[in-house]
C-alpha cells in the first residue's frame, strides 16, 4: 500500500489512552453552483466509488481489552459535534502488528468536512501499541484481520 503524508490521519500513533487521531483530513468547504444560489453538500460514500482507508497496527497493544475504531466527521476542525459514521471493535488479542481493521473503506454517511478516527480505548490503558491510518490506493485483500 501507498502512503501519502498529507492523507494520513495516524501516522505511527501511540494509543495509550482514548484519544483522536493526530491528524484530521479536510474534504474542502461545500461551493455553490455557478450562477445560482444553491448550496451543494458533500457527499461522499453515497454512490458507488469506495475511497480505500487503511487503519494499521504498526506496534503490539497490551493491557487494554479491547480498543473501540471509529470514523467521527463534523463541520468544523475542533470536532465541537462529531458525528460517528462506522466503528469496529479489535480484541486485544487481535491488536498485533500487522493486523488490519476491517473498515477498508470510507462508508456511506460522509457529508460534513472534516474527518478524522477516534480510538476509544476499553478495559486498562495500554503502556504500548501503534497505529498508523490513512487514505491509500487500495487495501491488500490479502491481508484480511491479523497477519
Amino acid at each position: 500500500m501507498i502512503l501519502d503524508k498529507l492523507s494520513l490521519l495516524s501516522d505511527e500513533q501511540a494509543i495509550t489512552a482514548t484519544a483522536a487521531s493526530t491528524n484530521v483530513y479536510d474534504l474542502g468547504a461545500p461551493g455553490v453552483v455557478p450562477y445560482g444560489n444553491i448550496q451543494l453538500r458533500k457527499r461522499l460514500g453515497k454512490s458507488d466509488c469506495k475511497i480505500p482507508l487503511l487503519i494499521q497496527v504498526v506496534e503490539d497493544f497490551d493491557n487494554l481489552t479491547s480498543l473501540d475504531i471509529a470514523i467521527e466527521t463534523d463541520d468544523n476542525s475542533g470536532f465541537s459535534s462529531p458525528k460517528e459514521v462506522i466503528s469496529h471493535n479489535v480484541l486485544l488479542a487481535d491488536l498485533v502488528a500487522g493486523y488490519i481493521c476491517p473498515i477498508e473503506n470510507l462508508p456511506r454517511g460522509v457529508d460534513e468536512q472534516y474527518i478524522r478516527l477516534k480510538y476509544t480505548v476499553n478495559g486498562a490503558a495500554p503502556s504500548q501499541g501503534k497505529i498508523t491510518a490513512g487514505f491509500v490506493g487500495g487495501v491488500d485483500g490479502s491481508y484480511q484481520g491479523n497477519p
